[in-house]
């Protein structure tokens, strides 16, 4: 493989430490938990002592409740919300057939005229079959995003100078005419560069070989010219104008590098070579992180922040991630894993009060690289949304939703980036997985449940969300790494808003928040809430509603988390709610204090509006984790089940992994609901909620591996790069794997929707072949590595193979401590299969 030219990456150099933002800090009162008693002069990020008194003050405020038996954790939110303006941004054609208008202030997107508060969510169309499409975007749709975003990684597309392939999966315009009929919107991001994990970051050979890149060199631009009309005339038709999906597009990616050609004059060339392939869209953005650089006025930037770092560098855990403290100075996050270097602050620390706080890449799962290898929890990734949004977050951007795998070039060249290619990160040659809440093959991921109630609480809530103003609590944590004090924001307009908080920090134990009450002094009063004290164990994260008007029906406030309002028809209006574990859920109507006990038992009725009765169903968190709400029979509908849910041509789809009984409850019910190619059931269970249950004929497919070659001795793990850190071993270390035949006995998947082949094995990278094609490849991380078998079925006539190259004792390699091999006896490497599977994929289809 080339290595990539000095002319192509003169720019890359090695990452930059961790850029943390500046926390506004004073050291507390020695008896304060948590406290530091050096007395040091703490300065803030101009250089000027912090206010001090106003903060020991509220210490001191808060230790005196703290001694009355409560912790009074107090806020100002009386001051006006914010206004917020428009003529900035220079964005293109907002009017679509029919009326419709998508625009942005300075504070969030428009859609009609109303404040949008979106899901959005990265799916790479390029890495997933095509077959699979249409369902896979319609279990995003299910899962509550509205906008599913994806590169083009131009190697994908024009491996030759001069000769593009938008065909089979690499069909770009059927990608985005199915996100339509799923009812999604589509944002584009152009490139040329994209990183993503991709060979040069996505350019071809023959580009980084020849020409300098991302800059206004006359040569390259002519290709990038021929790039974008190629994307153009595959999205003719399909931009929001026309009355098609395609709402953004992003230019470029993590674009940080200034100089001759280069620098923001290099975006607004990029802009103009878009707009004249026709790409006319409502919203250009940029990434806005690692002292990114652009136009002001010409692109919205867009941010991210992620739960660990698997492109650092260091072998054992990180400290705590500023990922999970609420941010109300800047909204650049610390190391995105930028592949150049800034040299000063960019243009997003400057355009704060001009453009919306957007996201595009919170993390919904984490890549493994060779030499850190993170694997998150679901409460990882779910704490973070709380933070985001209390922080002022008005796009809820995810990298990614869905895991895919790499193609091959048509010479057998990886894609992926790699060491080997000049990369700063070492990546696996096939596997996108990402961890994501959908994996490769589409399966649900035990994150998708707890992220779930939060879209849908977007959903109908957003737009109120959206107009309100971050606001900051008396006392906040000194730093990411403090973890006594508590960490929360408010977001209000009036005596309205939504209180966040968070006390989960990944890999670090908190504190207990122990008899907890909240004081906000509002414009019209001040609220506390609860009426009696809480305790907020480690772990927990919520928001809760105050000076909420429900269709009529006003709420003072709620110590439950809102998820969505039906329209339930006879039963009126009903408002799904979510308990906070070990917290009484108190509603407080009128005056009149309340609490409902969890359960879809009943429906819990709290005034009338207009005739109609308003009431509340609250879940339990196992409850809420279980919900989908999906338009079904023409009527939005909520429905509670293990299995993972979706609507698909009219039918609600669920699937089961391993387990062919099924089972679900629907609120509204569906009239004479029936099921293709089972017999539905109702269920004899009490309360509101329709119960049906099914049971398909169940399918054994069983594997058996045979040892076919013992592992040899690995060799040492080099340290190099561009990183200065562990690289993946080169192709002919892999002599040493061991190695397993896996013979299956039966292949045909009649009446399954998939199956999984289950690996189960501990080493450093394995190797799945059909045949000699590489299949897919995996770094052991702890993760049980799935693969579809649907997808290459055509290719299970050959024999498969597994092959696992050893992990070294002394592997200079991160990997979390629950899940590191044990090297027992001074063992000097492990490469062992513990267990393979095949688990079917059950499919049952109810029509209403």
């Amino acid at each position: 493989m080339p290595a990539p030219t000095a002319s192509a990456w003169a720019a890359r150099s090695t990452r930059r430490a961790w850029a943390r933002p500046t926390w506004p800090t004073a050291p507390p009162p020695s008896s304060a938990p948590g406290s530091s008693a050096d007395g040091a002069a703490h300065k803030n990020k101009t250089g000027d002592a912090v206010n001090r008194p106003t903060r020991l003050i509220a210490l001191a405020a808060l230790l005196c409740a703290h001694a009355q038996g409560q912790t009074l954790l107090r806020l100002d939110a009386s001051a006006p919300a914010a206004v917020p303006t428009t003529g900035h941004l220079k964005l293109g054609s907002a009017a679509a057939p029919g009326g419709h208008m998508l625009a942005a202030n300075s504070q969030y997107l428009l859609r009609d005229g109303q404040p949008w508060l979106p899901v959005m969510g990265e799916f790479h169309y390029s890495r997933s079959p095509a077959a699979s499409w249409a369902a896979e975007l319609a279990k995003m749709k299910a899962a509550g995003v509205d906008i599913v975003a994806s590169y083009v990684i131009w190697n994908h597309h024009e491996a030759e100078a001069g000769r593009f392939d938008w065909t089979g999966n690499r069909d770009l315009r059927r990608f985005v005419q199915l996100a339509a009929q799923a009812g999604l919107k589509v944002l584009v991001r152009l490139g040329p560069w994209a990183h993503g994990e991709a060979r040069y970051g996505g350019l071809p050979d023959w580009i980084v070989d020849a020409l300098p890149t991302r800059r206004d060199d006359p040569d390259y631009l002519a290709h990038v010219e021929h790039l974008y009309a190629q994307i153009g005339a595959q999205l003719r038709g399909q931009l929001w104008k026309d009355g098609g999906p395609v709402v953004g597009v992003q230019l470029e990616n993590e674009y940080n590098l200034t100089g001759p050609g280069r620098g923001e004059g290099h975006i607004r060339t990029l802009k103009a070579l878009a707009l004249k392939a026709g790409l006319d869209v409502p919203l250009y953005t940029v990434t806005g992180w690692d002292g990114t650089v652009y136009p002001s006025g010409e692109v919205t930037p867009v941010f991210g922040g992620y739960p660990d770092e698997p492109w650092g560098t260091p072998t054992t855990e990180l400290p705590p991630k500023e990922t999970y403290a609420f941010r109300f100075d800047t909204r650049v996050s610390g190391d995105l894993g930028a592949q150049t270097q800034a040299h000063a602050p960019g243009t997003a620390e400057t355009d704060m009060d001009r453009v919306p706080f957007l996201g595009a890449e919170y993390g919904a799962g984490l890549p493994a690289m060779y030499r850190r290898r993170t694997l998150v929890s679901p409460d990882d990734i779910a704490s973070m949304l709380p933070v985001q949004l209390g922080s002022g977050v008005n796009l809820l951007g995810y990298y990614m939703f869905h895991g895919g795998r790499n193609p091959v070039s048509a010479a057998g060249t990886g894609l992926e980036e790699s060491t080997l290619s000049g990369g700063y990160n070492d990546t696996p040659r096939i596997s996108y997985d990402f961890n994501a809440p959908l994996g490769p093959d589409g399966q649900q991921r035990p994150v998708l449940q707890r992220l779930r109630p939060l879209h849908y609480f977007l959903h109908d809530f957003g737009a109120r969300l959206a107009t309100m103003t971050v606001r900051k609590p008396d006392v906040t944590p000194d730093s990411p790494a403090d973890l006594a004090r508590p960490r929360w924001s408010v977001r209000s307009r009036g005596d309205s808003g939504f209180l966040f908080f968070n006390n989960h920090v990944r890999q670090y134990p908190m504190p207990a928040q122990r008899a907890v009450r909240f004081s906000l002094q509002l414009p019209g009063r001040t609220l506390t809430l609860p009426s009696r004290p809480v305790d907020i164990a480690d772990g927990a994260y919520f928001v809760w509603p105050f000076g909420l008007d429900l269709d009529g029906v006003a709420l003072d406030y709620a110590t439950a988390q809102p998820i969505a309002r039906l329209d339930a028809g006879r039963d009126g209006i009903v408002y799904l709610f979510s308990a906070s574990d070990g917290i009484p859920a108190e509603f407080s109507i009128g005056g009149a204090l309340r609490t409902l006990e969890a359960g879809t038992g009943m429906l819990q009725r709290i005034g009338e509006a207009k005739g109609r009765a308003v009431s509340v169903l609250l879940l339990s968190p196992t409850q809420a984790r279980q919900l989908s709400i999906v338009e079904l029979g023409g009527q939005r509908r909520a429905v509670l089940s293990a299995q993972q849910v979706s609507v698909e041509q009219g039918r609600l789809q669920l699937r089961s992994v391993g387990e062919p009984s099924m089972s679900l409850a629907v609120y509204p019910a569906l009239a004479r609901p029936r099921a293709d190619g089972a017999t539905l059931r109702a269920a004899q269970r009490q309360g509101v909620l329709q119960w049906l249950e099914a049971a398909l004929p169940a399918r054994d497919i069983a594997v058996t591996p045979r040892l076919v070659r013992a592992a040899g001795s690995a060799p040492p793990v080099q340290r190099g790069g561009l990183a200065g850190a562990a690289l993946q071993p080169v192709p002919e270390a892999f002599a040493q794997a061991a190695s397993w035949r896996l013979e299956l006995s039966g292949t045909s998947l009649q009446g399954l929707d998939d199956a999984l082949l289950e690996l189960d094995f501990v080493g450093d990278i394995g190797r799945l072949f059909a045949g000699t094609r590489l299949l897919d490849d995996w770094y052991f991380n702890g993760q049980r590595w799935q693969v579809g078998l649907k997808n290459i079925q055509a290719l299970l006539k050959q024999p498969l193979s597994l092959s696992v190259l050893p992990l070294r004792a002394d592997a200079p390699i991160y990997i979390d401590r629950a899940h590191r091999p044990d090297f027992a006896d001074k063992k000097p490497q492990v490469a062992e299969l513990r267990g393979a599977s095949v688990k079917p994929v059950y499919r049952l289809a109810i029509a209403p």
